[in-house]
């Protein structure tokens, strides 16, 4: 008389089948594997650094600004004390990241600007200008200078501003994907320019640092895009498994595989265990293995960052259970799982970049998952950080995954 089959030893059985099926199915093998492959080159051929500095082209001169108006301010009475003080003008005093380049015509200036002409700076600080269309050639040992902004002064600026008129046009050229943001603070830096060589204080009072800045400061801080990336692969790998599982899943229930499982003494419990182990582990080990390649673990985050994979990949594997249920065939199960997957992107994209993310996003399930991977991977996060985002993550787990199940169970019954 044989002895009944223990529950553990039948779970194993069908991890061994899944593990064969997903071997013969060629497509997702073939995913996995570019994916695998493809990340940690498209990570390593990311910028590894950030500038943060802004460069600013000055047309003309400052010292020819200066001495121009050395005559029309003697004749408006000033001192020889205050035509001392001209010297001292620097523009980018206190401007922490502005590099001045001075130019020596305003079509020079825009022609940089525009990238018809190329600036370049000489191992002794020399600039020269090289035009490609007339076949100039390349400075040798030279780095380009390429300034983000330019503003053109009116030749008699110093004396306008001082006299007090009104009618002075300062120029500023900016390049096609300079943001707003970047223009708005140059022509603020000129009304400065304007207060500080007129000699008079602005004409309001400036809050304390702490009262602008929102959030955390990250300025000589910057995260790489490197940096930036590590967590959205992470998160990409996680979700990419939902197709495959789901897959694995839809072709299982069309071709009525799951009732000859059922025959043998494997229960619906057995396998929906093991469709959630095996989805849960091949997440998560794919997740470690892109981990290993690119970096970011550390022996402070480690938990952390395996406690939100993990998290992750269950909760995937629920959804990969639901869309796997719910597709009649295989263009169904694409439409499904791409009507999840896609909105689950909106908080990745999201997260990625500076500034608050709006309410509707912070909702969607997978924004808890992809906050703690930022911070943890990008910024130092640490458990204290992240348990809120943690708790709402299992929150939608719960529901995810025991929807998946449910739904999984349901079809399986009525096989």
């Amino acid at each position: 008389m044989s002895r009944p089959t223990s529950r553990p030893a039948i779970i194993r059985a069908l991890l061994k089948k899944e593990l064969t099926a997903y071997s013969r199915d060629l497509v997702f093998l073939g995913l996995t594997l570019v994916v695998l492959i493809a990340a940690p080159f498209l990570f390593h051929a990311l910028p590894d650094s950030v500038d943060e500095s802004i460069t600013l082209g000055v047309y003309p001169a400052i010292p020819e600004m200066i001495g121009d108006a050395r005559e029309a301010l003697a004749e408006m009475g000033a001192t020889e004390e205050q035509l001392a003080e001209l010297d001292d003008i620097d523009l980018a005093a206190g401007e922490e990241g502005l590099e001045l380049i001075e130019f020596e015509s305003e079509e020079r200036l825009r022609g940089v600007i525009e990238g018809s002409l190329e600036l370049w700076r000489t191992e002794s600080g020399e600039m020269v200008y090289r035009d490609k269309e007339a076949g100039d050639k390349k400075p040798e040992d030279a780095e380009r200078v390429e300034p983000d902004i330019g503003v053109a002064f009116p030749s008699d600026f110093i004396a306008g501003v001082a006299a007090g008129k009104d009618d002075l046009t300062v120029t500023v050229y900016s390049q096609a994907g300079i943001g707003e943001e970047i223009q708005t603070a140059m022509k603020s830096f000129v009304r400065e320019a304007a207060y500080q060589i007129a000699g008079r204080e602005l004409p309001v009072g400036m809050p304390d640092e702490d009262t602008i800045v929102l959030g955390d400061d990250r300025m000589g801080d910057q995260v790489t895009m490197q940096e930036r990336m590590r967590p959205l692969l992470l998160f990409m790998v996680l979700l990419m498994e939902t197709f495959s599982m789901a897959s694995l899943v839809s072709t299982e229930v069309l071709q009525r595989t799951v009732t000859a499982v059922l025959v043998t003494p494997a229960k619906v419990g057995d396998f929906l265990a093991a469709k959630t182990i095996f989805g849960t582990l091949m997440s998560l080990s794919q997740a470690l293995i892109i981990l290993v390649f690119i970096g970011g673990v550390t022996s402070a985050n480690w938990s952390l960052i395996l406690a939100v994979l993990v998290m992750g990949a269950i909760m995937f594997t629920g959804i990969a259970l639901f869309v796997g249920a719910a597709g009649k065939d295989f263009m169904g199960q694409l439409f499904y799982a791409m009507l999840f997957t896609i909105p689950l992107l909106i908080p990745a994209i999201s997260v990625m970049f500076p500034g608050s993310a709006a309410p509707w996003v912070k909702a969607l399930p997978s924004y808890p998952i992809i906050k703690v991977l930022v911070e943890t991977t990008a910024y130092g996060g640490t458990w204290g950080d992240a348990w809120g985002s943690l708790a709402y993550a299992a929150l939608w787990l719960v529901v995810l995954y025991f929807a998946g199940l449910f739904a999984l169970k349901r079809k399986v019954e009525t096989l």
